[in-house]
């Protein structure tokens, strides 16, 4: 014991004594950087590329090209999951990743033809309105 103490004071620069208080590693606080929640994530991803992949290495180019996003500026959603995550993680400086807000929750199937993302990063359901049917008077 005595001599791991001064092994630590001679290698570690402690001069008064080898007592050790673990730490235990924070949280990534990118959470607070980028306004999520850590206890519940969002479901989808907005991945939008906003640079240029020329004079990039092949294996980014590559890594583009799979997740879809050959033009600039074109909205793309993916899954948040462990493996799209490592993917996005390679072209992070390439891409904006927003979370896909729901405001109205999610529409139903038939209502996916008349959704669109606004700048925001929300999904909103454009719907078009039906007629209504006159009813008869009855005297």
């Amino acid at each position: 014991m005595l001599f791991s103490c001064w092994f630590w004071q001679i290698l570690m620069g402690e001069a008064l004594s080898c007592s050790r208080v673990i730490k235990m590693p924070q949280r990534s606080k990118e959470h607070e950087k980028y306004g999520g929640d850590p206890d519940q994530p969002h479901k989808l991803h907005i991945v939008t590329r906003v640079k240029s992949v020329m004079r990039r290495p092949y294996w980014e180019k590559e890594m583009v090209k799979s997740l879809g996003l050959d033009k600039a500026h074109v909205p793309v959603i993916h899954k948040n999951t462990p493996a799209v995550n490592s993917q996005l993680k390679f072209v992070k400086h390439l891409v904006r990743i927003q979370p896909l807000k729901t405001p109205y929750g999610l529409p139903a199937e038939e209502d996916m033809a008349d959704t669109y993302i606004n700048s925001k990063g929300e999904l909103i359901v454009r719907r078009l309105l039906q007629p209504v049917e006159p009813k008869a008077i009855e005297s």
